[in-house]
């Protein structure tokens, strides 16, 4: 049996140009000697700053680019944003609503319901980042946290827009903290969401086919118990995408997994 993974890779504030065009050549000579049934079976992407996205478009055709964010308006007065027509054939995949941009720029969930509008009308795959604080852990609603993000930032999308959707379950308390969920934990969690997708949308296969990622200080030394879990469907890495070696030994990783 063929499992199906995305393996991530978010960049945030970090690599130049040089860095980045460095680093995607060097992970695509380690990749593409992989065997073809691999490479069809786990879907590696990175999320580059916006600086580096059309320089490192083309150089690898294994590897897929997505933006950290985008505007919900095709143009405007709207300093410092950039909008989905400036990512027009440049990338795949949107990021929204990752915690950083919940927390610190105040993003509320009005706007990331309308980034998810527009992005999947530019024919971009977005994927919505969703988890609770350690707070809300600690007491007991995490499973309402996430029901109260799913409901707000999906909002009005049809069964065929939520098809076109992956998320990201990353709890605020294991980014960069260096903690990270148990393989249970997360789990849970996204068994949860799964039945949350369920419930809200008619179509039965929309939940089954749903790709849900777990994000949160994941390394080479726990992506193998994270992907064995039934609902991971993929990983959403952050510091440990930025070395190669590091992000490579998790793709591996899901090469081993993808074929059992």
């Amino acid at each position: 049996m063929t499992k199906k993974f995305v393996i991530a890779g978010n960049w945030k504030m970090f690599k130049t140009v040089a860095e980045s065009a460095d680093f995607i050549s060097s992970l695509h000579s380690l990749v593409e000697g992989s065997e073809q049934h691999l490479l069809d079976a786990v879907e590696i992407l990175v999320f580059p700053p916006f600086t580096a996205l059309y320089p490192v478009k083309d150089l690898s055709p294994i590897i897929k680019t997505g933006a950290q964010n985008l505007h919900f308006e095709d143009n405007g007065a709207f300093t410092g944003e950039i909008s989905p027509l400036m990512l027009a054939n440049v990338v795949d995949y949107v990021l929204i609503g990752h915690s950083e941009r919940r927390e610190i720029f105040g993003e509320p969930d009005a706007h990331l319901n309308k980034k998810i509008k527009t992005a999947l009308k530019y024919g971009f795959t977005p994927i919505l980042c969703i988890g609770e604080s350690l707070a809300e852990r600690e007491a007991g609603r995490t499973f309402a946290k996430v029901q109260t993000q799913l409901d707000l930032d999906l909002e009005g999308l049809s069964d065929e827009e939520a098809a076109k959707i992956v998320i990201a379950y990353e709890p605020i308390w294991a980014i960069g903290t260096g903690k990270v969920a148990t393989p249970e934990q997360a789990q849970e969690v996204h068994a949860h969401i799964r039945e949350i997708f369920k419930k809200k949308f008619s179509k039965k296969n929309i939940s089954q086919n749903l790709k849900i990622l777990y994000g949160g200080s994941v390394k080479p030394n726990n992506s193998h118990e994270l992907l064995s879990k039934n609902d991971i469907n993929g990983v959403l890495v952050g510091g440990a995408s930025l070395k190669v070696a590091d992000f490579f030994a998790i793709i591996q990783t899901s090469f081993k997994l993808a074929i059992r």
